[in-house]
């Protein structure tokens, strides 16, 4: 027993008159240990199947996300105690250093606030689909300094949490179910066009994926330079791999106006020769 004392009283690291002991660093990994225990048991309490049915599944992963990171606070502030390291001592210390650090790592303080507002507002949620700087992401993962998105282009991408809150971002998820998109494409002067009306339909009507087949429209929206402009507006719930399904239906329509002798026209110019009389003509 008295052994045992001994090796806990055991000095393993000593700064000055501060020494921290292998009792001390004993404690600091049961504290690790029981809040990973905890925060395990934490999860499993909230993603049982009865508390998810009660709430969205990333409702309760934002839940997750905010109680662990305010365990890991407490127990990082006991661990620090546990050391005999005072936070008040060491922030009063080091107020200097943490000024400019602060100045230094603004950006980087900012992500962390956004994250924490992604979290508690819930405007952004996991599987979200987001439209930011014209790029299409499907959010998988929101972190307290950056979040995890995947391309149309299965590509994984960091995201500083900054960039969803300060600036203008399109949740297609906040969308109904079924969302509208369209198709323009151009045919040749001459062409009937209640047959590429009709056409335009059918070859929505071709594509699994479509929904809402009764509110499927194809209208003559413009005359252009060398076409007559139309769009094929449809509804579909695939928001992330919209444009899979936009070339699949482009590749129906192709079809389907060759079948039907229907021109889809090339930029064209014509150029007209006038001649001059001879005076308009001069020689050296």
């Amino acid at each position: 027993m008295e052994t045992a004392k001994n090796i806990l009283q055991s000095v393993i690291l000593r700064i000055g008159s501060h020494e921290i002991m292998v009792a001390n660093l004993l404690i600091v990994i049961l504290i690790i240990l029981v809040t990973k225990v905890l925060l395990w048991i934490i999860r499993k309490a909230i993603f049982r199947k009865q508390m998810v049915e009660r709430m969205e599944m990333s409702n309760a992963y934002s839940l997750f996300q905010i109680i662990k990171y305010i365990i890991w606070i407490v127990a990082i502030l006991f661990m620090l105690q546990t050391l005999g390291i005072s936070i008040t001592v060491l922030l009063a210390g080091s107020a200097a250093l943490l000024v400019g650090i602060g100045l230094g790592l603004q950006q980087t303080f900012n992500d962390f606030v956004s994250g924490i507002i992604l979290l508690v507002e819930g405007t952004t949620k996991v599987d979200d689909v987001l439209e930011i700087d014209g790029e299409v992401i499907k959010i998988q993962e929101i972190g307290i300094r950056t979040s995890k998105g995947l391309t149309r282009d299965d590509i994984v991408v960091i995201i500083p949490n900054s960039l969803i809150t300060t600036n203008k971002v399109i949740n297609w998820s906040h969308q109904s179910k079924k969302t509208r998109f369209w198709i323009s494409v151009g045919v040749a002067y001459g062409s009937d066009v209640d047959l590429v009306i009709r056409v335009l339909e059918e070859s929505a009507l071709e594509h699994p994926e479509i929904r809402d087949k009764n509110h499927i429209s194809a209208r003559l929206v413009d005359f252009g330079s060398s076409s007559l402009d139309f769009h094929l507006l449809f509804f579909s719930d695939n928001v992330f791999r919209i444009e899979k399904i936009k070339a699949e239906i482009r590749q129906i329509i192709n079809r389907k106006f060759i079948e039907n002798g229907i021109i889809i026209p090339f930029p064209q110019i014509d150029l007209h020769v006038k001649d001059l009389p001879g005076n308009f003509i001069q020689t050296k």
